[in-house]
């Protein structure tokens, strides 16, 4: 079974943890992956592909699969696509329908479809994250990413981040929220976002009463 983590499942005890900051290329190890309390290892797609499956066909204690992709997108009530808040920072946007972030999509529904296929024989939850905004001087680093994924989830000291719900990613109250994958009749539901760096402080992004969303900022 595949579906989407929740908020209150964005802990270190929850199940085995696996970060993959997810890439697309032709020969390049584009992918980092860092299992539990390993150190983070380059591979290519191929290779994760085969990881990541070989994992889910193994029986045990639910997988938590956090991709650094987005797992969910976001359609004004028109039906046009339109941006998820935390891919607006200021004046800065990293819309999931622009750019890299629509090959990273494709690589992720490559990747779950090959683990629906495969049968797991333990539930696997989706978490996405959300690794954007780098000072231009800032070197990209898949392995670095998924340290600092794994760094927020486990709640540590040195993480800034930010934990967004469904209902925290519109960024109008008539935008719809969807599966990235429900188009291709994989319809995971909407998993939560762990957003590197956000400042979720202000109460224009706080849930509306009654919200079952949940967020955190973990800053000391």
């Amino acid at each position: 079974m595949i579906r989407a983590g929740t908020v209150e499942e964005v802990h270190p005890d929850s199940g085995e943890w696996t970060f993959v900051d997810i890439g697309f290329a032709a020969t390049a190890r584009s992918c980092g992956v860092l299992v539990g309390a390993s150190e983070p290892r380059l591979l290519t797609f191929a290779e994760t592909r085969r990881e990541i499956v070989e994992l889910a066909l193994v029986g045990g204690a639910p997988v938590n699969l956090l991709l650094e992709a987005p797992l969910s997108v976001a359609f004004t009530a028109k039906g046009n696509p339109t941006g998820r808040r935390v891919e607006k920072r200021g004046s800065q946007v990293r819309y999931w329908y622009v750019g890299l972030g629509t090959t990273v999509l494709l690589a992720a529904a490559y990747l779950l479809r090959d683990i629906a296929s495969a049968n797991p024989r333990r539930e696997i939850r989706l978490f996405e994250g959300f690794v954007s905004f780098k000072a231009k001087d800032v070197a990209s680093s898949h392995a670095e990413d998924v340290k600092k994924l794994r760094a927020a989830v486990y709640n540590e000291a040195s993480s800034v981040h930010g934990v967004f719900g469904s209902s925290d990613l519109r960024m109008s109250p008539t935008d719809q929220i969807r599966s990235a994958f429900a188009v291709a009749g994989m319809d995971f539901g909407v998993p939560p976002v762990v957003a590197i760096g956000a400042e979720q402080a202000v109460a224009a992004d706080r849930p509306q009463a009654g919200s079952a969303e949940r967020r955190r900022t973990a800053r000391r």
